[in-house]
């Protein structure tokens, strides 16, 4: 090992039959990424300054935005410049770093979306006793614990993917630096480092996803035995954008990290496509087409804008 040279840069192998095509797919992640970044600080902006959307669902909605914004920025913005000027290369410690926040951000935003489905589960199963249980306090405290819990399940793995020696290859079969795709171009025994990797993924992945379905589950079984249609409309209605959200992310986080290792590289990547693209440019956009509390906020914004506009156009 000590006549092996130190890999010091990483080489992204992308989507090596779409080569032709890296322009096109440039400018569609470009938009994305600007629609995903401008839909979630209309959220994070609606939400900030609308009083009807002071609480607790909605402070759990603006973290979510935050989260968003985050992921999609560790990872798209080198991807577009990797397809727009052809250089797909990075440097050891920034794909650690990328790698890491990655992970971190993700795992804190599906422990966000465990507690969301928590928190519609008080409000629609002990109505009586939301405002008591979801406290100020207490939303504070499950938004750290959401961050902690993305730290703790990421740093161990982390650790031991940066002790790990790489010699020679350094070309990473994905579009970022995934820590599956990492671990495999190490030179030495990565077991240990897979099954820690393995274990946190099931603990943060199926142990939000598990709370979320039990919510969901109680909600569900609530909202039926509600006596007006129209109520249960409601109920439902409240709770539909954050089930779609939530089973777009599990489904595919879970497709691929809680998986055997000899899966597919290129539906993997795919998959995370989905991941990193669609869902983040999703999720303002289903939170607002399918929340009448946020479409009301929404029109009273535009509405005051224009209000604005016409006087100071007036003046």
């Amino acid at each position: 090992m000590g006549n092996e040279s130190k890999v010091t840069e990483f080489i992204f192998v992308g989507f090596p039959s779409l080569h032709h095509l890296e322009l096109l797919m440039a400018i569609a992640l470009l938009a994305s990424y600007l629609l995903t970044l401008a839909g979630n600080l209309m959220i994070i902006a609606l939400i900030l300054s609308d009083c009807s959307l002071h609480s607790p669902m909605y402070f759990f909605l603006w973290n979510l935005s935050c989260l968003e914004i985050l992921i999609t920025s560790f990872v798209l913005p080198k991807v577009i410049a990797s397809f727009l000027i052809g250089n797909k290369t990075i440097s050891y410690s920034a794909c650690i770093a990328q790698c890491y926040f990655y992970f971190f951000l993700g795992c804190s935003d599906f422990a966000l979306l465990a507690i969301m489905s928590y928190d519609r589960y008080v409000a629609i199963c002990n109505p009586l006793h939301y405002s008591m249980v979801m406290n100020s306090k207490l939303c504070l405290q499950l938004v750290i614990g959401s961050w902690a819990a993305g730290f703790l399940a990421t740093i161990v793995p982390t650790i031991l993917v940066i002790k790990l020696p790489f010699c020679r290859v350094n070309h990473i079969d994905h579009f970022f630096c995934d820590s599956v795709a990492l671990i495999k171009l190490s030179c030495a025994d990565t077991s240990f480092v897979e099954l820690v990797s393995f274990l946190s993924s099931i603990i943060i992945l199926l142990g939000s996803f598990v709370m979320a379905v039990v919510s969901y589950i109680y909600i569900v079984i609530t909202i039926l035995r509600l006596p007006s249609a129209s109520r249960r409309q409601k109920a439902f209605s409240t709770c539909s954008a954050h089930l779609t959200i939530v089973t777009l992310g599990y489904g595919s986080c879970i497709f691929m990290y809680v998986r055997p290792s000899t899966s597919d590289p290129s539906i993997n990547k795919l998959v995370a496509l989905i991941n990193t693209v669609v869902t983040p440019l999703m999720s303002p956009f289903v939170f607002t087409l399918r929340n009448q509390q946020v479409k009301d906020a929404l029109r009273a914004a535009l509405k005051n804008s224009m209000v604005f506009s016409r006087k100071r156009f007036h003046f």
